[in-house]
């Protein structure tokens, strides 16, 4: 039930995205060579998830693409400083501007509905609109996986961190690979129609795929609900959520990734984001998340030295 309802609105995700720049649908006849996805591809751009008050439109020129940029990634840069890494507020500075696609800048990532919004119920709104969540600091296990360094970019959709990203894609023929620089992630994804069992699921989800012509479509579900707060920018993916991905060539050059999470709690309507990755002869590197993962110690230190000062209150009011 839930693959039928995910390819449903996956069907009316498509057809929307088909027009949103009033260009038609390619269609590609069941026979046609599938086309090579394979190599390095690269995003570097300032790319909110929403539409705000100032830039309601999806397309600007380019010769307005600058400031909006500059208020946008003045924005990502002050989100990162307070809930991730004081540091990352310099990737911003080094970025490639607002985002591309076909050749137009983009003021954001979802293109359905065309008000640019996210259909969030009105408690999703609200998780949203709030702070991250705490969680627990009395043990590591209980810290979320990204702030453990055990799941980087990697998770479906690949929304987060459009700043100076890295994806490499290996094919086989029963198998499509998905391998995220940041984090060192690497999602295997069988092409066929059957999930594997739970018990297999990984931090990554389930993932299978198929080709509809020229797009390799990718359905993943499974994913932890720890997990399911997305940063920089926001997206919520529940554990119960199914997330349907659409990689398509424009080029040799360019890669048009679209996303959807369907979830009927969290979304009221399907909706669709997108945005282009490029190819790129630079090599992978390293992820060095754990060797520069000073949260985690100083999250549990910290926990600790509050612990220690309310038990020495408690002990002064005591006497």
């Amino acid at each position: 039930m839930r693959i039928m309802l995910a390819a449903s609105l996956l069907a009316c995700a498509a057809s929307i995205a088909g027009t949103a720049e009033g260009q038609p649908r390619e269609r590609t006849s069941s026979t046609r060579a599938t086309p090579s996805i394979e190599g390095n591809w690269r995003v570097n751009f300032i790319l909110p998830m929403e539409a705000t008050p100032t830039t309601p439109q999806l397309v600007v020129s380019e010769s307005d693409a600058k400031a909006v940029a500059a208020v946008a990634g003045a924005a990502l840069a002050d989100e990162f400083a307070k809930t991730l890494d004081p540091e990352l507020p310099m990737l911003v500075a080094h970025s490639d501007g607002l985002a591309i696609v076909r050749g137009q800048r983009r003021t954001r990532a979802v293109v359905q509905p065309a008000d640019g919004k996210l259909p969030y119920t009105a408690a999703a709104r609200k998780e949203a609109a709030g702070p991250p969540p705490d969680g627990s600091s009395d043990n590591p296990e209980q810290r979320p996986n990204a702030e453990r360094c055990l799941v980087g970019q990697g998770q479906a959709p690949l929304s987060s961190f459009a700043l100076d990203s890295h994806i490499q894609i290996v094919r086989t023929r029963d198998h499509v690979v998905i391998h995220s620089e940041y984090g060192d992630d690497v999602r295997i994804v069988p092409l066929n129609n059957a999930h594997a069992p739970k018990v297999l699921w990984s931090r990554l989800g389930d993932s299978i795929g198929h080709w509809e012509g020229r797009t390799l479509v990718i359905e993943t579900f499974g994913l932890p609900d720890a997990d399911r707060v997305r940063l920089a920018p926001t997206l919520l993916v529940p554990g119960e959520a199914t997330v349907i991905e659409r990689l398509t060539p424009i080029s040799d050059r360019e890669l048009l990734y679209q996303f959807t999470v369907v979830d009927s709690k969290t979304y009221a309507a399907p909706w669709l984001g997108e945005f282009s990755w490029f190819r790129t002869d630079k090599p992978m590197y390293e992820s060095a998340c754990h060797e520069g993962n000073y949260s985690l110690p100083n999250v549990l230190a910290g926990a600790r030295h509050e612990e220690a000062v309310a038990k020495s209150a408690a002990a002064v009011a005591a006497r």
